[in-house]
């Protein structure tokens, strides 16, 4: 049988996708080692021009080095696919909605571009997470959202959910193979249920009534879906002690410009009640928007530090043609807005080491990984902690006392 390598860029959804291709490959024999691969499958992001050229790089990389047959998927494959295939540098492009029919893909001698179905919703079961200790679970597709900046609700569509009943069959048999952490997944994870009559809270809720489920972890949700019945679940002990709640940033008028719907003040209150429940808080924001000026950085940085935030996924703003913003004025220096980006990461690396100085409980950590005789894994905070053991501890969920608060990161000896 081929082996078939797969590559995986950008957000958890895609590496949903690649597990989604992974369990409906049945003709082709799966590698971790890209070396020995006759085929491999890019999952690509396209959310920046820097995931774009992450993925040419890669290309290139594979053209120097590797004799492998190259197929393109994810949100790439809408933006550079057609591009690519021109040129010679893939065999074949398809878009996310036809990954379950990946052996069919793998197959064909002929180049080709299939693009898909923008309204595809996946039916996919998958029971297992080749090389991981969590699992990801896809809940949602799509984006109804149109803030002025971003292209994904062009390549991924509009928000659409997923049934509930195979997204719990799924968690069953991921439990009962072992796996009891569950990260929600989706391209914009809030609005689940809005096109169904339900909610993310009615979801999680039960979730967590399925046996040996230990932990719900979210990925990133936007401030106005923070519902009264989801701050009902704040005490849950299922629920991790993290949220990644989407501001992208906190100045008012930047926000009106970036066609968010949050409101800073809001903003503000709701971080102030969660920071008040224990939990950490992490978010994304864009330095160097057209319109960014002087003033509203320093507006946006004085904001920032009065937020109890404990996580950054920050970006310098990069232009998407065919978005809003792509053409709005006045243009920020790519200089200025690295040297931003690198202002507000500063802060929040700081308000980090902060919160796990002052915090004084047990973590609950699911170890992940192992590396020259270090174990890594995240706790309910979703902060990294390298531990330091004789014994195997791969998989594990430990409860650790002693630890020593390092700069980036907590560290225990066991």
């Amino acid at each position: 049988m081929k082996k078939v390598y797969f590559k995986t860029f950008g957000c958890r959804t895609n590496l949903y996708d690649s597990q989604v291709m992974m369990s409906s490959m049945k003709d082709f024999e799966i590698t971790e080692n890209e070396e020995e691969a006759d085929t491999i499958v890019i999952n690509s992001c396209t959310v920046t021009n820097g995931a774009d050229t992450h993925v040419r790089s890669y290309i290139s990389q594979i053209e120097k080095n590797s004799s492998a047959k190259v197929f393109l998927t994810g949100c790439g494959a809408h933006t550079k696919g057609e591009k690519l295939l021109k040129e010679k540098r893939v065999h074949g492009v398809f878009g996310q909605s036809e990954k379950e029919n990946i052996d069919a893909l793998l197959a064909q001698d002929a180049p080709f571009y299939n693009p898909g179905d923008l309204n595809h919703v996946d039916k996919s079961v998958v029971d297992d997470f080749i090389g991981k200790s969590r699992a990801f679970i896809k809940i949602q597709e799509g984006c109804n959202f149109r803030c002025s900046y971003c292209i994904i609700p062009y390549v991924r569509g509009d928000a659409r959910s997923m049934d509930e009943s195979r997204i719990l069959e799924q968690i069953s048999r991921l439990a009962l193979n072992g796996f009891g952490e569950f990260i929600l997944t989706g391209t914009n994870v809030g609005s689940y249920g809005q096109d169904t009559k339900t909610s993310l809270a009615k979801l999680m809720k039960r979730i967590s009534q399925i046996r040996g489920v230990r932990r719900i972890r979210l990925g990133s949700v936007e401030p106005i879906q923070i519902t009264d019945e989801f701050l009902e679940l704040l005490d849950e002990p299922w629920l991790e002690k993290h949220l990644h709640i989407a501001l992208q940033h906190t100045s008012p008028k930047m926000l009106k410009l970036m066609n968010r719907r949050n409101v800073y003040k809001q903003d503000k209150e709701l971080f102030q009640l969660l920071h008040s429940k224990g939990f950490a808080i992490g978010t994304d924001f864009i330095t160097g928007h057209p319109g960014e000026s002087e003033e509203l950085w320093l507006e946006a940085m004085q904001n920032a530090k009065e937020l109890p935030l404990t996580h950054l996924h920050s970006f310098t703003y990069s232009k998407r043609d065919g978005t809003p913003s792509a053409t709005m004025k006045p243009e920020v220096n790519g200089k200025i807005a690295k040297e931003r980006l690198h202002e507000i990461d500063t802060l929040i690396k700081q308000k980090n080491y902060e919160f796990r100085k002052a915090f004084k409980g047990e973590l609950e950590v699911l170890v992940e990984s192992e590396k020259d005789g270090l174990y890594h894994g995240y706790d309910q905070h979703f902060n990294k902690i390298v531990i330091e053991s004789d014994e195997d501890l791969n998989g594990n969920w430990l409860h650790i006392q002693n630890y020593e608060v390092r700069e980036d990161y907590n560290y225990a000896q066991l």
